[in-house]
């Protein structure tokens, strides 16, 4: 007769495992909304009270930062996207005229340093997947794209609701700045076209992966990480709107580093696609869209 006290030992484990994604993914993102949007209800205060989203006027933010902030409404965003892309497209040009170099220099420099870390990494990584498997499977590729979605229109529906034009403004240029970072990941996409660590065969090395004619650049090309630089562009905007709280900075960038470092340690991306995705999110936010105009 069987035992009624064994159950099979695979159901507590998925139960863990899916009470941790759910618990973690939760908590996470309700401090990085609930941070975020009390911070915008104090900083709003001075703002006028009219029709939404066309007339914030106040310059509370202004105080926050030490300079004056740009706004975006639903009528100025598609005008405000492509002032971002001519910016973004002609940026070579700045650097012919001496601007901009020390960042340059930085990402570049930072992103060969890791690709000639990246086989030795992903290595690593391989040989101890299982040592992870529980942490890859909070940081889901689908969830964590839905948080990134979700934190500026939590922002957009709360702004309405509460009557407050700066959420729902800087829900906007979250969603400006994820759209300036996703067409510029595509573009490097389209020309590298590299394999992702996991079409690497086990036995051969992490080496000659860029340049692979048979990788899409919307969907298998790997370098460099889409969801890094969806993360980061979102991670920005909120992190210097609200940034007189310190805790929604580190919240912010604390989820985006999170997400970026799980498409590492799940073998989908090298560290070289992750820390460009992470650059070029932060930097089309910063310079591009909450630049003042």
């Amino acid at each position: 007769m069987k035992s009624l006290s064994s159950p099979p030992t695979t159901t507590p484990t998925r139960i863990e495992v899916i009470g941790m994604k759910h618990s973690i993914h939760v908590f996470l993102f309700g401090l990085v909304s609930w941070a975020a949007i009390p911070v915008a209800a104090q900083q709003t205060t001075q703002f006028a009270d009219a029709n939404l989203p066309d007339a914030p006027t106040a310059t509370d933010g202004a105080a926050s930062t030490g300079s004056s902030e740009r706004e975006t409404t639903w009528r100025t965003l598609p005008m405000d996207f492509l002032h971002d892309q001519k910016d973004i497209w002609t940026f070579p040009v700045q650097l012919a005229k001496g601007h901009h170099w020390v960042p340059t220099i930085v990402v570049v420099g930072g992103t060969a340093a890791f690709l000639a870390a990246d086989p030795h990494v992903a290595s690593y990584f391989r040989s101890h997947q299982r040592n992870v498997d529980k942490v890859n499977d909070v940081f889901d590729p689908m969830i964590t794209t839905g948080e990134v979605i979700a934190l500026p229109t939590s922002l957009l529906v709360a702004g309405y609701l509460r009557h407050e034009p700066r959420e729902v403004s800087t829900a906007l240029m979250a969603a400006e700045a994820y759209g300036d970072s996703a067409i510029v990941d595509l573009a490097i996409k389209a020309v590298t076209r590299r394999q992702r660590p996991s079409d690497i065969p086990p036995g051969h090395p992490f080496t000659n992966t860029f340049f692979n004619g048979g990788k899409s650049p919307f969907k298998g090309s790997s370098f460099p990480s889409g969801h890094s630089a969806a993360a980061f562009s979102v991670a920005t905007v909120v992190a210097n709107r609200y940034s007189r709280k310190r805790w929604v900075p580190i919240l912010a960038y604390g989820l985006a580093t999170a997400i970026s470092t799980s498409r590492i340690t799940e073998n989908a991306h090298f560290t070289s696609d992750v820390f460009l995705g992470a650059s070029i999110g932060y930097t089309t936010a910063k310079y591009a869209v909450l630049r003042p105009r």
